[in-house]
């Protein structure tokens, strides 16, 4: 069988165009009409220009024929093909070469040739904008770098350009419709990638077994494997030097900074003896620093001292209300609502036997020292809960009715400082204010509180 492209002679990427002229030209050239003397000849070759026209001229017709041309030409895709390809298993054994020379039987001969006739094969299958140049096996003296090594490179990863069309087991032109053509497609499609992959694998498979007896891979190695063993020499021989020159510099380091140091000591003895010399050994003035932080700390008593008489000049006990300032404590004695507490409170420590002191002047006593350790702001009088609705109008009523009649028969008021007994209040706030004896009580509370104040930083900062 002879291929369609060359009897319409057009190459295989031909266009439309091309194939309508060609066919136009020969069939006027081979018409039996025109060709009476030589008539069965020209009836042949007019058949086949027909018949290869009509295949190429239908795109599906020509589609199928690119794929299956190699199998058409070499007997058909009805099971009688025979693939002619190079057998590569009989070059997998030392047997098919003798010796490692370049004659006839050598080893760079025999497989030379094998590779060419692989490209050729090859070649058939590529159209004239695919084909390109294969690396070929070179021989005994062949430079690695330019040709052993491209070769391998190249064939160790080769792809096959063959599309083993003759593998197919069906014929898609006997399809009765569109979804059986698939299928067929489908397994025909299976069949040809595994034969391509078989012939891709056993053609690398060959060029490893090549590799590992060539001569020239070899020698090549060893000369590799030298120029690497001669590096790693240099730069053990390199790391040594280095090694031995940190180490010398390392020994001029220490005896120079022990000079130094030296040098530094006796310089600051010196220095030491001039400056003892001159302003003496420094004793006093680490007593002058003790005194200057003695004398701070009591300061900072002081005037924590001050700042907590300040404050409770400016609560109100009865009221249990601390005032900003002494204007504001001033007008809130004068209010009403602080009269009203004031007398409230009186008559309840007047019934529970407790009231020896006006409520007035008992905002500058407190003598409560131990709730001033957790209170900033302290609060010497636990005061009862007020009642509301109409037992408070009561209370009031019943308080200002007792301040305003007070009893013949009340209790002796005693000073809590030094214990001395008034017949009334009045005598008492004179006594007071004469001996200053309800300020000498305030002070002793605040002093309690600050010292057990500073008791508990104490014991924060251990």
């Amino acid at each position: 069988m002879k291929c369609h492209y060359e009897v319409l002679g057009v190459k295989r990427d031909a266009a439309e165009e091309d194939l309508k002229r060609a066919y136009r030209r020969l069939a006027l050239r081979w018409h039996p009409d025109k060709n009476l003397e030589n008539a069965e000849e020209a009836a042949e070759q007019f058949k086949l220009i027909q018949a290869a026209y009509d295949v190429l001229s239908d795109p599906q017709e020509r589609a199928w024929y690119d794929n299956h041309r190699e199998a058409l030409l070499r007997g058909g895709v009805d099971g009688d093909y025979q693939d002619d390809s190079l057998d590569l298993l009989r070059y997998f054994t030392v047997s098919c070469y003798s010796g490692y020379g370049d004659d006839e039987k050598g080893f760079f001969t025999v497989y030379r040739e094998v590779f060419e006739k692989i490209a050729k094969e090859e070649v058939e299958y590529m159209t004239r904008e695919d084909i390109e140049e294969f690396p070929m096996f070179g021989n005994s003296q062949s430079d690695y770098d330019t040709v052993v090594h491209p070769f391998y490179a190249y064939w160790q990863s080769f792809c096959t350009q063959k599309n083993f069309a003759w593998k197919e087991e069906y014929d898609t032109r006997q399809a009765s419709n569109r979804w059986e053509k698939r299928a067929m497609e489908k397994e025909n499609k299976k069949k040809r990638d595994k034969a391509r992959k078989e012939r891709n694998e056993l053609i690398r498979q060959l060029v490893a077994f090549i590799r590992k007896r060539d001569k020239r891979v070899q020698a090549h190695r060893k000369l590799v494997e030298e120029q690497n063993a001669e590096k790693t020499r240099k730069s053990e021989e390199f790391r040594r030097q280095q090694k031995l020159k940190q180490a010398k510099l390392a020994e001029q380091y220490k005896e120079q900074s022990w000079i130094t140091m030296s040098d530094l000591e006796k310089e600051l003895q010196e220095m030491e003896a001039q400056y003892e010399k001159e302003f003496g050994d420094g004793s006093n003035d680490e007593e002058e620093l003790e005194e200057q932080e003695t004398k701070g700390i009591e300061d900072k008593l002081n005037d924590e001292i001050e700042e907590a008489e300040f404050v409770d000049d400016l609560y109100c006990p009865a009221c249990d209300k601390l005032l900003k300032t002494e204007k504001a404590m001033k007008n809130h004695e004068k209010s009403k609502k602080h009269r009203e507490m004031v007398a409230l409170l009186r008559q309840q420590l007047e019934e529970e036997g407790k009231f020896t002191v006006s409520l007035d002047d008992a905002c500058e006593i407190h003598t409560k020292e131990e709730e001033t350790e957790d209170m900033p702001k302290q609060k010497y009088f636990k005061l009862v809960l007020i009642p509301k609705g109409k037992k408070a109008k009561e209370a009031k009523k019943s308080a200002k009715a007792s301040s305003e009649h007070p009893t013949t028969n009340e209790v002796p008021i005693h000073c809590v400082t030094c214990n001395c007994a008034f017949p009334s209040r009045n005598k008492l706030f004179e006594h007071l204010k004469a001996t200053g004896h309800a300020k000498a009580t305030q002070a002793a509370a605040v002093n309690g509180a600050v010292n057990t104040r500073n008791k508990k930083e104490k014991r924060k900062t251990r």
